[in-house]
């Protein structure tokens, strides 16, 4: 099993769960982030003060699926987050050990279909 974790733009986040659903993931754990990268963050005024924003908001988005489909997930979540702007986002695999579906005590792959 892999974790595919991915930091997205928040206005992206329909168009991502709109191609995950079109190939079958069925569950997600969507949190709001915030974050810092190349993008660096902005200056705005407040009030006569300037200050720096430079945690941007993001979306983190995390799913477990089956080895053979990681990279399916993972080439989709790209495509539909892709604006070609900096700060579009990253993706992370990770390997997962074990899964429990706490309802009915399954385990492995049968806990995440």
């Amino acid at each position: 099993m892999i974790k595919v974790e991915a930091l997205i733009r928040p206005q992206k986040l329909e168009d991502v769960k709109t191609a995950l659903s079109d190939i079958g993931v069925k569950g997600m754990t969507v949190t709001e982030v915030r974050g810092s990268g190349k993008q660096k963050g902005f200056t705005q005024h407040y009030r006569g003060a300037e200050y720096t924003v430079n945690l941007l908001q993001k979306i983190k988005i995390e799913i477990v699926v089956s080895d053979d489909d990681a990279h399916s997930v993972a080439t989709t979540i790209a495509k539909a987050a892709h604006t070609g702007e900096v700060g579009d986002g990253k993706i992370f695999l990770f390997p997962v050990a074990e899964a429990i579906r706490i309802r009915t005590g399954e385990e492995g792959d049968l806990a995440i279909e």
